[in-house]
């Protein structure tokens, strides 16, 4: 790639931004082979090439932190629309790292593809969390911020025709893809969550641990608003607070 110094005002590419685009197609491209020479003054070479595809992509994002549950949850599904691989693995961070691709396209606003995964993972883990008893009936049932709390996830679509949207057309149009997504996740993480239950049981503690943290954030934020409600104004007449 030789950049024209009549169109382009900065002829100077950056070395981190190339090797990060071509790792993340690495990652995407299961056994692509990517050499990356730079030729300039102190330049060096890389290579790039993940045999566990998108697996691999998720252990490399987690590298520094602390998983909760050994396996890296994989599963893939194709239609005549088009494919659909996920990998994912739980922290014990309080933050949601979710990363939506189509056609190796790194999808940045998300779209339909990002929503399906969402919806399926939320569905999924509820049903199976009321299955095993880690849910009780009276609980309830799990939040989508819950369940997304501390997770790594690749979401990598294929299709023909691919629609993007918004401002800098990274977000995925497609409706046919949000119905892919979550077929996939509906049907095949049910499955995974069955054949590897001591994983299962953290990823719905950490997720339950979630929801008690944010019922209890919610309640003091009640009861803040509610004693600066009552200092500011009062109770007028002869009415007074109820106690508890």
């Amino acid at each position: 790639f030789l950049p024209d110094s009549e169109i382009f005002e900065e002829l100077d590419a950056d070395a981190a931004t190339v090797t990060q685009r071509l790792r993340e197609t690495a990652f995407l491209t299961r056994g692509l082979f990517i050499k990356l020479t730079d030729e300039r003054a102190d330049g060096k070479t890389v290579e790039f090439h993940y045999e566990g595809g998108i697996r691999d992509f998720v252990s490399h994002i987690n590298e520094a932190k602390d998983a909760i549950h050994k396996h890296i949850v994989y599963f893939e599904g194709e239609t005549e629309q088009g494919s659909v691989e996920v990998a994912m693995q739980w922290n014990g961070s309080y933050q949601e790292s979710v990363f939506t691709f189509a056609n190796n396209i790194n999808t940045h606003e998300g779209g339909t593809h990002l929503s399906g995964f969402r919806s399926a993972l939320t569905r999924t883990l509820n049903a199976y969390a009321r299955s095993s008893g880690e849910l009780r009936e009276k609980d309830d049932n799990l939040s989508g911020e819950d369940v997304r709390e501390g997770l790594i996830a690749i979401v990598s679509v294929r299709l023909r025709e691919p629609q993007f949207e918004g401002q800098t057309k990274t977000k995925l149009g497609n409706t046919t893809m949000r119905s892919l997504v979550e077929t996939t996740v509906n049907e095949h993480l049910m499955t995974w969550l069955q054949e590897h239950p001591g994983d299962a049981k953290r990823i719905v503690t950490k997720s339950s641990q979630a929801a008690k943290a944010r019922l209890a954030a919610k309640q003091a934020r009640d009861l803040t608003r509610r004693k600066s409600f009552l200092e500011g104004g009062g109770l007028p007449g002869k009415l007074a607070d109820c106690q508890l």
